[in-house]
């Protein structure tokens, strides 16, 4: 019998336990790697191109765990 697997992201955990600068600092650090990887994938740089919707997702976690903390 196949069991389904289910998915798990451990980056929720890991980053709960961040605090708000930290956070702020992570989320400023994905921004530029967005950034460089959009740079690539137009010059024809780029060979994951799966890379940038993990980082778009990536970003979506921080924003939501930031949101959480409270403004």
């Amino acid at each position: 019998m196949a069991e389904k697997k289910v998915k798990t992201t451990k980056t929720i955990k890991k980053d709960e336990a961040l605090t708000r600068d930290a956070l702020t600092s992570k989320l400023t650090d994905l921004k530029k790697e967005a950034m460089e990887q959009r740079f690539q994938l137009s010059a024809g740089q780029l060979q994951k191109t799966h890379v940038i919707r993990k980082n778009r997702r990536e970003i979506a976690r921080v924003k939501t765990q930031l949101n959480k903390k409270g403004n």
